[in-house]
């Protein structure tokens, strides 16, 4: 039980500290995904 309490938040601006560094590791991916493929079209049409 106090592990599922740990998830949920505390209060509305409050969030865990493990979903805020999920949050900044998917928008990490997301734009090294974006870059990459950017990247790749400049490439290909050099």
């Amino acid at each position: 039980m106090k592990k599922k309490d740990k998830k949920v938040k505390t209060s509305k601006g409050q969030y865990d500290k493990g979903q805020v560094f999920v949050k900044i590791m998917a928008g990490v991916l997301a734009i090294l995904m974006i870059a990459g493929t950017g990247i790749t079209l400049v490439y290909a049409l050099i």
